[in-house]
């Protein structure tokens, strides 16, 4: 599946490609390299125990390219430490995608950013300390194969849907299911951002699991040097095993302090239900309350410094953690 996604869309790219170049004399078609780097220091103690260390968590390499005024194309790997204990990093293609915008109409085609998880990520902003809810805690993955529409009806209302594999950018499609998606985005008033989202996951027959809902209302507010977001998701037969649901909300805000500085502050709060018949919660181990504080500064252009303290309070124990964090794009 993956194959044919890339083969399509480097077939439409060249396609593109010449037709802009036919069809356009003022227009000149250019491109640029992209790089992100994530790196940390921390420190965390937990039960008695603490740890130190250095961490290179992520690099994003890639290059975006401008076929016409309405076409461009992305291709992006993502570098990072797949988890777990392991000592490796491991390399993915994050995004490889074929992007066509005119007006109030965008779509999009490949290997592409899924939808709810931009508009969250762009209210949190601090991707290189910590993923926004759904990312974070496996709801849904950042990125996806398939295609998206995206159409701005007026100022006040604003629409996407898209078509996913489901299964995420690290994985190829393991069954003929699908994920359905629609959000909706309103704007009452000047910087005051107001969304809801449901998907749809369809059953694995081969297996028969159940299928996959997830519900989520999201807000974000910013005036001034103040940025304030929440969000609340609901997620029914996570991973598509029937009577296992997840939720949480997640809580966050900006505050400039200075031309090159802020202090930013978060709360997530974690929760499962529990099945009929069990001692405890199915996901008791992960679930909890997160809560964040920090000041970033940039001393120049393209780097950022984030020193902050992490509390992770789960049910049997509490991790408190110290990090400095570092990214660097260019």
């Amino acid at each position: 599946m993956i194959r044919t996604f890339l083969s399509l869309f480097a077939v439409l790219a060249f396609a593109v490609q010449g037709y802009s170049q036919e069809s356009s004399t003022e227009f000149k078609a250019s491109g640029k390299p992209t790089i992100r780097i994530f790196s940390n220091y921390h420190t965390t103690s937990a039960d008695g125990n603490s740890m130190n260390q250095f961490e290179i968590t992520r690099a994003y390499l890639g290059y975006e390219h401008q076929f016409s005024p309405n076409w461009s194309g992305i291709v992006l790997y993502d570098v990072a430490n797949p988890g777990a204990g392991s000592l490796q990093m491991s390399a993915f293609v994050k995004l490889a995608s074929l992007e066509y915008k005119k007006d109030d109409l965008k779509v999009g085609f490949g290997l592409i950013e899924t939808k709810h998880f931009k508009a969250a990520e762009g209210q949190w902003g601090y991707r290189y300390l910590y993923k926004s809810f759904q990312d974070e805690y496996k709801l849904s993955p950042s990125a996806d194969l398939g295609v998206s529409v995206d159409y701005k009806f007026s100022d006040l209302i604003s629409g996407d849907f898209s078509i996913n594999n489901g299964e995420g950018y690290k994985n190829i499609e393991a069954d003929s299911a699908f994920k359905y998606c629609l959000g909706l985005t309103l704007s009452p008033m000047s910087g005051l951002w107001i969304r809801g989202y449901y998907d749809y996951m369809d059953q694995n027959f081969d297996n028969a699991n159940t299928a996959q809902q997830t519900a989520s209302l999201s807000a974000g507010y910013k005036s001034g040097k103040l940025s304030l977001g929440a969000d609340y998701n609901y997620q029914y037969n996570h991973g598509r095993k029937s009577g296992k649901d997840l939720y949480g909300t997640s809580v966050y805000g900006t505050y400039i302090v200075g031309k090159k500085s802020n202090v930013f502050a978060r709360y997530d709060d974690l929760a499962s239900n529990k099945m009929t018949g069990a001692a405890d919660n199915w996901n008791v181990s992960k679930d909890g309350q997160l809560y964040m504080i920090g000041f970033e500064y940039s001393p120049v252009k393209g780097v950022k410094i984030a020193p902050n303290f992490q509390s992770f309070a789960k049910k049997s124990v509490t991790a408190n953690s110290v990090y400095v964090n570092v990214e660097v794009k260019f």
